[in-house]
């Protein structure tokens, strides 16, 4: 079994029981890391008591407010990790959004307004928190992201986030050049489709699952948990020498060429 015993891990993304952050923040749990939650706050503070009560039996040492978006709620939440923990030793990103209109249709309708919100918010932002995160890293870290195969190949509907993606798994790399010096690793997982609050937004996400299933060579899609294993894996030391890389945790589908479905 993995040990993270002794790590601090950083969960961003969680927003209910099928975000793909939550089966990561799970499994780091499960392997004995300090876990940390992080939640996108709204008006009437519903996100922060729906993720509290979510994220409960995880013992959370932090739980802050973070919009990417807004400078000093980052600024904020690093200077929070800095005072209760001192460093921080594992870092993951599952944020990603688009307008809903960006996310069907034709993409050469996408407007400018939404694809610079696409970028900044799905791909920027692991950048920023990137950045924000090496001061802490004293002892070296991971930094782990969430992409997905609409980032190198054509998905009906995954339109404009199909683009954030590939500027994810550039940035990936880049970062991982960066930082690599500080012993800092940065990898993606390039997940299956799986039914979330945010896919729920790209239409026909029904189909694209039930496609994956007939056609990966597992006949299936992937879980939270299955995902949450890979994450947990590539954030130990087992995967000391693994960075820049972007890992396929998606049935095999991605290895697939001409396929046929079942009628």
């Amino acid at each position: 079994m993995l040990d993270l015993t002794g790590k601090n891990a950083l969960v961003t993304g969680i927003a209910n029981n099928r975000s793909i952050a939550w089966g990561i923040a799970q499994q780091l749990h499960k392997a004995g890391a300090n876990i940390g939650i992080t939640y996108l706050p709204d008006e009437k503070g519903r996100a922060e008591k729906k993720v509290a009560e979510l994220v409960e039996p995880l013992q959370p040492s932090l739980f802050v407010p973070c919009n990417v978006q807004d400078e000093a709620q980052v600024e904020s939440t690093f200077a929070t990790v800095k005072e209760k923990w001192g460093k921080l030793d594992i870092l993951i990103h599952c944020l990603a959004f688009a307008n809903k209109d960006d996310l069907t249709g034709s993409f050469v309708n996408t407007s400018r307004a939404g694809f610079t919100t696409a970028l900044d918010i799905s791909a920027y932002s692991l950048v920023r928190l990137s950045a924000a995160a090496k001061p802490l890293m004293t002892e070296g870290g991971s930094i782990l992201t969430l992409t997905y195969l609409g980032g190198v190949r054509v998905i009906p509907n995954y339109n404009v986030m199909g683009i954030a993606k590939a500027a994810l798994e550039m940035n990936v790399r880049y970062l991982a050049a960066d930082l690599g010096p500080d012993n800092i690793r940065v990898n993606a997982i390039s997940a299956g489709p799986i039914r979330t609050l945010a896919s729920s937004a790209v239409g026909g996400i029904l189909d694209m699952i039930h496609h994956v299933e007939q056609v990966a060579p597992l006949r299936r899609t992937v879980t939270q948990i299955e995902v949450g294993n890979a994450a947990t894996f590539l954030c130990s030391d087992l995967a000391s020498g693994v960075t820049g890389q972007v890992l396929y945790v998606d049935a095999g589908y991605e290895i697939m060429g001409m396929t046929e479905t079942k009628s």
